[in-house]
C-alpha cells in the first residue's frame, strides 16, 4: 500500500510540470532615449515623439493590406501602446525620469 501512495504521489508531481522550461513569451518591446534630448524645448518634446512614435511601429508591427482584423489589431495596438508611451513620456518631461529611458512594449501578446 505504501509503495503504490509514493507511486501515485511521483505520477502526480510529473503530471503538474510544464513539458519544457521554455519562458513565457513576452511582448516586444523597444527602449527610447531621451538623454540628448532637451525637452524643455519644443523641438526635444517633437523629436521625443517622432521616436515614441517609430518605437510603436516597431513593436505593433504591420499587417498586410488584405488582412482587415490584422490591421485592426495594428492600429488597436498602435493606438494603445502610444498612449502608454505617451503617458511615460509626459513624466518624462515633468523632470521626474529624466535620466531614464522609456520603454515602448506592446500591450497585446
Amino acid at each position: 500500500m505504501t509503495k503504490l501512495l509514493i507511486l501515485a504521489t511521483a505520477a502526480a508531481a510529473l503530471v503538474g510540470q510544464p513539458a519544457s522550461a521554455e519562458p513565457a513569451p513576452t511582448s516586444p518591446s523597444v527602449a527610447v532615449a531621451h538623454d540628448d534630448l532637451d525637452l524643455s524645448t519644443d523641438a526635444g518634446v517633437k523629436a521625443l515623439d517622432r521616436r515614441i512614435w517609430r518605437a510603436v511601429v516597431a513593436v505593433c508591427g504591420e499587417a498586410p493590406g488584405y488582412d482587415l482584423a490584422g490591421k485592426n489589431d495594428v492600429r488597436q495596438c498602435r493606438r494603445d501602446t502610444r498612449a502608454l508611451a505617451s503617458a511615460h513620456a509626459d513624466v518624462a518631461i515633468a523632470g521626474a525620469t529624466r535620466n531614464q529611458a522609456i520603454r515602448v512594449s506592446s500591450i497585446r501578446n
